[in-house]
Formats: structure tokens, C-alpha cells, sequence
């Protein structure tokens, strides 16, 4: 099956759609007319540059406002439609879509539109080309696939399809099964789109919130699978009307679009009989089972600061690499990795982006089909050279550059510690703080980058996404949202920041770029967590008394209880299921910061009720504005 992506789903001149398109795999490309009127070429030269670029025009759109016109309108349609055939020919084109009449003018009838398209069907075969017929969701009078396929069968031309828009179904909440019993020769092309769920005007949602398969919530899969239980095996389109898309980057946006199609064709092909020969065959989704490392890009001139946090927070230094600079660093089920080598990705991590996280390394099922998956969805594959005594440990790199290692039990992987690093004592005594396990990590993005991030891990991996949460921030909003598998045992926050003057946009700013802003250990017991981190001399970012005051009286929490959470500066959560606990570090430079969190009961969120006191008091200690980097 071919794919292709509409010109409106993405930014730039049509040279840079183009680029972008052929880049990210794109077999074709529909020619949106706007695009086209806009550019300064000739459709013929336009038309070459498409097939320059190794692309096929798969359809040119749209046609609007045609079936059940009253004169004079009628001949008009008839005249323009001709006007259309003949562009067409320059571009060399040869599918046009016509989409269901909106106008106040036109007239009702399946029969009356079945006429009008049969007559458009014999000057179309006349030019050699086709006419799919679209039901848009706000049509006047067809607005149902259903409706739109019997216009297309009374119609009974060679020339004349039906084209399936997903977003047109799904939107209307039309069974899309009912597509299942329409012959395949008869559907000339399938356009798909999610979209969050939001209660609003069809049309305004259509035009302004689309996005790729995958990222929304509507169930484009049965969409498609309905589609090739009918035997169809032709082109699939995605047509994504999306503020944010139009004024991104057209490659990433391209490269996301791809790689949603090839993530939906195979989640498809898993299911649907008559769809196995959809897409190649690839690894399935990957269970991942949590985090085997995080790796810190340093020097040995900034590490030691990074070292005190550690220690603070009761970690011991357990080992050393065999042959480079790299020291590991432990407590419970955690392993953080220092790498303060000046050969490798971690330095030039280091010198784009200062101290920070530059490799997460996820414990999967199986690490080769891990790699196997990710780049047949276009992801990037990372090599490294291989030393003495080292392991070659599959790994690609992720939407921000950042290195993902992929760690398994069935291989020689699960021997890693063992095998490249040399146990050493921590000539430092520490108290044990508690921790016993990473419970989640926080990246912080862009805001358009984040859904590049949630397409991405959710093909990759066995993981959900959870509903989106506003984390408020005294300047703004950061739109949150968590990606988790079935257990829990890997979570992950996706931190998406319009705003430059929100804690999450100062951190962006800062590292340049998307990164890894905080970790977040759990703890079997937050209090004794918090009395070991004051043994240790570890200072807990100090939250303001009035909170205390606040959660005790919204609670009901007993006055010694709320005594105990102020004394230690933690914060507390509850819902129906649970309590949560949380305590932070002070700021490790500018927004990067550890969070020590205990979940008791069933409690499944990250208690963002508390987001806005927590980064109150981190804004409190940034850099002011102004001042140099120290």
C-alpha cells in the first residue's frame, strides 16, 4: 500500500513540502490547490518538481460545492470543473476529490447527485481522469460515507469513486464497519486523521485540530481496518488540517507523519485478515518494563557538583568503566551513570547542552527487535565504537537528538554491570535515603515538539498515554502528559511549554533544546527518606508554610500529620484511589531538579494539584534575569 501526505498538513513553500515529503518516505503527495495558486511556478513545472523529487501527485483537491446545483449554477460547476481538468493535465495529475456540496444553494437528492457526478464522470474519462467523491461531516445534504457510497453507486461510472476521510466518519461517530461491504475497486483513496476528543463545531475542530493517527483519540484503527477488510490496496493519505503543524518544521512534521502511518498500517495488519500484506512485517510493539540507567553528560571539573546532589540523596559510587571515564553510582534499583569521557556522544552532549541527562537506558523484552521496530519507523540508529571489554548495547536516538539504550534479560545485555564496569567502594558515608526505584522521568519540550514525542514512544513501545493536565506555573501553562505501561513500572511525563517565562521554558532555554528536566525516585517510606537526606546534610527545596495551612484544611489532615509533612517540606496529594507524597531538591543549575515521591494506595497521577507551589519556590532560586551564567 502507498502513502502519501497532503501540502495543507505541513509548513513551507511547496519546494520545502516537497523535500520534506520525499525525505520522510512519502511515496506521493495530494497537491492542495491553495499551495499550488501560491507558489511561483507553472503546474507544469510544479508537476516536474513532484516527480523530481521522486514522488507521485496522487491527487489534486479540493473541488468544492458541485452535486445538486440549480441553474445557473449547475453550468457553472460544469465550466469550473473543466477549468480544474485542464490544470490538472499541466500538473499531470489525473484524481481529482470533489467534496460534498456545502452551499445554501444546493439541492437534496441521491438521485440528482448520482446525475451530476455521471455527467462530471464522462468529461473526466474524456481527459483520462478520475473523481473521487468526498461526504465532508458538515455537508448540507451528504455529510455519511454511507450516503456518499450509494451517490458513487448510482453514479455506475468507471470514472467516479468514493474517497474515505477518517476524520468525516469518525467525527460524526458513524460505524465504520459499515465500510466493510463496499467493493475495493470502487474506493479510490483514504485520507486519514485523529483528533483529540473536544465538544465544538465540526467544521472549527476539523480545520484547526487535527493531527496524526495516534495522537488523538479517535479510533482511527478500526477506521482502516474496516477499510482493508475490503481488499483495498491502494494510496493512503494523511490530511491533517493543524495550527500548530502549519507553522512547524516540515521535515519533523513529515517524518512524525510517516512514521504514524507505517505504526497504524502494522497495528492493522496484526489484527485485520485481509490486510496482511499492508505493510512489511516488523517487530510488534515492544514491552518495556522500566529503567535500566540514566546516563549524565559531565566533566570532571563539573561533576563533583553533581556528585554532592547524589551523595545527598544517599547514592554510592558502586563502579567504574573498564575503559573510559565513566563512573557508576547506586541505591536500590537505581543506576545513574556519570560519563565524563571526552571521546564520544556524552562530551558533545556536554558542550550543546551543559551537565545534564544525555542517554536513558530502557529495560525492554527484547533490545534487538526494540532497534528493529524504531527504525522501520524512521528513527535514527545510534552506533558508537565498541572498546575493550565493552558490550554493543542497541540504541537510536529520540526526537531531541538525546541518545535511548535498550537493555534486555535474555542476552548478553543483562550482564552489563558485570561485564563493563569494576566495582568500587564510595570512600564517602552516606544514609541510606529509602529509594528503591526510578518512578518516573520528566522531559520538557516545546510545546509542538511534544506530540512528536508521545507519536514516538507510544509506536515504539507497550505503553498508553494518560489524559492531558494543565500544570500551572505562575507564568504561564505547561500542558502535561504522562505515557505509561500496564504496571507502572515505566513512566514517563511529556512537559510541553508555550511560554519562555515558565520554569519549563526557562530549563528549554537554558539546555537549548528538549531534555530530560527532572528524575523522579520512589521511596518506601517518604519520612525516613527525608531524615536520611537531613542526615546527609541534603537541603529539600523549601516550600512556603501557607501551603501547609492550605492542604491541611482541604484534606482534613490531622495537625501533627500536617506538622510532620512542613517540618520536611513535603507535599501530599490524595484521591479516591490513594496518597501521594513528594519532596524536591533544590535547583541543579537552571531547572534541572531530583523529586523523591512515595505512592500509597492506588494513586496513579503526579499530583500536578501541587505544580504550583513546588515551582514558586524553584523560580525563587534561578538565576535572575540579566546575570550571566556563573
Amino acid at each position: 500500500m502507498k502513502t502519501s501526505i497532503a501540502t495543507v498538513s505541513i509548513s513551507g513553500d511547496l519546494a520545502e513540502m516537497l523535500a520534506a515529503i520525499a525525505a520522510a518516505g512519502f511515496d506521493g503527495v495530494e497537491i492542495f490547490e491553495a499551495d499550488l495558486l501560491t507558489y511561483d511556478a507553472t503546474p507544469a513545472e510544479v508537476g516536474r518538481m513532484v516527480r523530481d523529487a521522486g514522488l507521485e501527485l496522487n491527487l489534486f483537491q479540493p473541488f468544492r460545492d458541485f452535486e445538486g446545483m440549480p441553474e445557473p449554477q449547475r453550468t457553472r460547476a460544469f465550466d469550473r470543473a473543466e477549468r480544474k481538468f485542464d490544470l490538472m493535465g499541466e500538473l499531470g495529475a489525473d484524481l481529482i476529490l470533489v467534496c460534498s456540496n456545502t452551499s445554501t444553494v444546493s439541492l437534496g437528492g441521491i438521485d440528482r447527485a448520482a446525475e451530476d457526478l455521471r455527467a462530471l464522470g464522462e468529461r473526466a474519462a474524456a481527459r483520462g481522469i478520475r473523481v473521487g467523491f468526498e461526504a465532508l461531516a458538515w455537508g448540507r445534504h451528504v455529510n455519511d460515507h454511507r450516503d456518499a457510497w450509494e451517490i458513487v453507486r448510482r453514479a455506475d461510472h468507471p470514472a467516479i469513486g468514493l474517497i474515505l476521510d477518517s476524520f468525516h466518519t469518525l467525527s460524526r461517530k458513524l460505524d465504520p464497519n459499515s465500510i466493510r461491504s463496499i467493493p475495493a475497486d470502487r474506493i479510490f483513496l483514504v485520507q486519514l486523521a485523529d483528533a483529540p476528543r473536544i465538544d465544538m463545531d465540526i467544521l472549527y475542530w476539523s480545520r484547526h485540530f487535527r493531527n496524526m493517527p495516534g495522537e488523538g483519540d479517535l479510533p482511527v484503527k478500526d477506521f482502516l481496518a474496516a477499510v482493508a477488510a475490503t481488499g483495498f490496496d491502494g494510496w493512503l493519505s494523511l490530511e491533517i488540517f493543524n495550527d500548530q503543524f502549519r507553522g512547524g518544521s516540515p521535515r519533523s512534521i513529515s517524518v512524525d507523519g510517516h512514521r504514524s502511518l507505517v505504526a497504524l498500517m502494522d497495528a492493522v495488519r496484526r489484527e485485520e485478515p485481509a490486510a496482511a500484506a499492508i505493510v512489511p512485517p516488523m517487530p510488534d510493539r515492544v514491552a518495556v518494563s522500566g529503567i535500566e540507567f540514566v546516563e549524565f553528560a559531565a566533566t570532571t571539573e563539573s561533576a563533583p557538583s553533581l556528585v554532592r546532589f547524589l551523595h545527598g540523596m544517599g547514592f554510592k559510587r558502586a563502579g567504574r568503566h573498564v575503559s573510559k571515564d565513566v563512573t557508576l553510582y547506586r541505591q536500590g534499583g537505581v543506576n545513574l551513570v556519570i560519563n565524563t569521557d571526552r571521546d564520544g556522544f556524552a562530551h558533545s552532549a556536554y558542550l550543546n547542552h551543559g551537565i545534564g541527562v544525555c542517554d536513558i537506558g530502557f529495560r525492554v523484552a527484547d533490545a534487538t527487535a526494540t532497534v528493529e521496530r524504531a527504525t522501520a519507523l524512521g528513527a535514527q540508529l545510534f552506533e558508537s565504537r565498541v572498546g575493550p571489554g565493552e558490550l554493543a548495547i542497541p540504541a537510536i536516538r529520540g526526537v531531541g537528538g538525546a541518545v535511548m539504550h535498550f537493555i534486555d534479560q535474555s542476552s548478553a545485555l543483562s550482564r552489563l554491570w558485570e561485564t563493563e564496569f569494576l566495582p568500587e567502594d564510595d570512600e564517602v558515608a552516606v544514609a541510606d535515603s529509602r529509594l528503591v526505584g526510578i518512578d518516573h522521568i520528566g522531559q520538557t519540550m516545546p510545546y509542538d515538539e511534544m506530540l512528536s514525542w508521545l507519536l514516538f514512544y507510544t509506536t515504539i513501545f507497550q505503553i498508553e498515554k494518560a489524559p492531558i493536565v494543565d500544570i500551572i506555573d505562575p507564568s504561564g501553562i505547561v500542558r502535561s502528559r504522562a505515557i505509561e505501561n500496564a504496571d507502572g513500572s515505566l513512566r514517563l511525563t511529556l512537559n510541553g511549554a508555550e511560554n519562555a517565562r515558565t520554569f519549563a521554558g526557562h530549563f528549554i532555554a537554558e539546555s537549548f533544546g528538549s531534555a530530560v528536566q527532572h528524575l523522579a525516585f520512589s521511596s518506601s517510606d517518604i519520612f525516613a527518606t527525608a531524615a536520611a537526606l537531613a542526615a546527609n546534610g541534603f537541603e529539600t527545596l523549601a516550600i512556603t508554610p501557607n501551603y501547609y495551612e492550605d492542604v491541611e484544611a482541604r484534606f482534613g489532615l490531622d495537625p501533627d500529620f500536617a506538622d510532620r509533612l512542613k517540618a520536611s517540606n513535603i507535599l501530599y496529594d490524595r484521591d479516591e484511589q490513594g496518597e501521594y507524597f513528594q519532596l524536591y531538591s533544590p535547583n541543579f543549575g537552571e531547572g534541572f531538579f531530583f523529586e523523591i515521591i512515595e505512592r500509597r494506595g492506588g494513586y496513579r497521577g503526579y499530583g500536578a494539584p501541587n505544580a504550583p507551589f513546588r515551582i514558586a519556590a524553584q523560580k525563587r532560586h534561578l538565576r535572575p534575569k540579566g546575570v550571566p551564567r556563573g
